[in-house]
C-alpha cells in the first residue's frame, strides 16, 4: 500500500512519530476492527479509529438514538434521535474520514450469528453495556482466537483490559460469575457520568491502535480502573486462571451458551451452535 499525498497530509502528525511512520500508517489502513456497541465507549472508540485512520470499521448495534444517550454517546446529534444508531454513526464517521470503510450490524449479537459476525476483523472492540453481551463476546473471541479489548463504566468509575486469547487472561478468569440479576444496577437505574464514558473509549481506542502497530505495552493480564470523583487511575495485574472454564487448561465449555441463562435472566438455558 502507498500512502497518497492527501493520506500523507492527514495522517502527517501520527506518521511524524517514529513509532508509527508510514509503515504504521499503512499497517492502519489495512486495519479492521469490529467494535460492539455504537453507544457511550462505542462512540468515541470509532471516533478516534476513524480518526487515525483504520480502514475498516464495524459497527454493531441494534439501537435507535434516544434523547437520553446524547450526553455521552458522541457520535450523535438531536436530529440523529430516532435513527439507527449504526445509519447515523456510519454517517458521521464517514463525513469526518472517507478513507474508512465502514461496515454496519444492526442486529443483537447471539451465540448464533457472533461468529460470522467477528471473523472477518482483526481484533474486536466489547462497548456493551450489559453482562450476557460481555459473556458471549469473550467466549466467542476465545473460541475464535480473536484478541478482544474490554472496557466498561458505572456512575463515576470505568474499566479496560485487553484479552489476547491463549496469552493471558480473560473476562471469565476475570469475573468467573456474573453477578446475581439485579444486583449492579444499569446506567439507566444508576445514571453515569458522560465523560467517564469518553476516558474508558480513548483507553480501549488506545489499545486497539497499539495492537494493530505492534508497539507499547498491552493491557495483556492487566486490568485499569479509573476513578472519576478521585481523578485516580489503577492497574491491577490478572493471573491467568488455569481452571477458567473457557480457556483454562481443561476447558469444559467448547460451545457457545444460552447467556441470558448464563446471567440468570431466562428461566432454561440450552448449549448453542457450536463455534466453528
Amino acid at each position: 500500500m502507498t500512502l497518497r499525498d492527501d493520506q500523507v497530509e492527514r495522517y502527517s502528525r501520527q506518521i511524524l512519530l517514529p513509532q508509527v511512520g508510514g509503515k504504521g500508517q499503512e499497517k492502519l489502513l489495512a486495519g479492521k476492527v469490529l467494535v460492539i456497541g455504537a453507544g457511550g465507549l462505542g462512540s468515541p472508540v470509532a471516533a478516534y479509529l476513524a480518526g487515525a485512520g483504520v480502514g475498516t470499521l464495524g459497527l454493531v448495534d441494534s439501537d435507535a438514538v434516544d434523547l437520553t444517550n446524547l450526553h455521552r454517546q458522541i457520535l450523535y446529534t438531536t436530529n440523529d434521535i430516532g435513527q439507527q444508531k449504526t445509519a447515523a454513526a456510519k454517517a458521521r464517521l464517514q463525513l469526518a474520514n472517507p478513507d474508512v470503510k465502514i461496515i454496519t450490524h444492526a442486529l443483537r449479537l447471539t451465540s448464533d450469528n457472533i461468529m460470522s459476525v467477528i471473523k472477518d476483523y482483526d481484533i474486536i472492540v466489547d462497548g456493551s453495556d450489559n453482562f450476557p453481551t460481555r459473556y458471549l463476546v469473550n467466549d466467542a473471541c476465545v473460541l475464535a482466537g480473536k484478541s478482544l479489548v474490554h472496557g466498561a463504566f458505572f456512575r463515576f468509575e470505568g474499566q479496560a483490559m485487553v484479552i489476547k486469547p491463549h496469552e493471558g487472561p480473560c473476562y471469565r478468569c476475570l469475573f468467573a460469575e456474573p453477578p446475581p440479576p439485579g444486583a449492579v444496577p444499569s446506567c439507566q437505574e444508576a445514571g453515569v457520568l458522560g465523560a467517564l464514558a469518553g476516558v474508558i473509549g480513548l483507553i480501549q481506542a488506545t489499545e486497539t491502535l497499539k495492537f494493530i502497530l505492534g508497539i507499547g505495552e498491552l493491557l495483556v493480564g492487566k486490568l485499569i480502573i479509573f476513578n472519576a470523583l478521585e481523578m485516580n487511575f489503577r492497574r491491577i495485574k490478572v493471573p491467568k486462571d488455569d481452571n477458567c472454564p473457557i480457556c483454562g487448561k481443561n476447558p469444559t465449555v467448547t460451545k457457545l451458551i444460552d447467556y441470558e441463562w448464563f446471567c440468570g435472566l431466562s428461566p432454561a438455558g440450552q448449549l448453542k451452535k457450536e463455534a466453528q
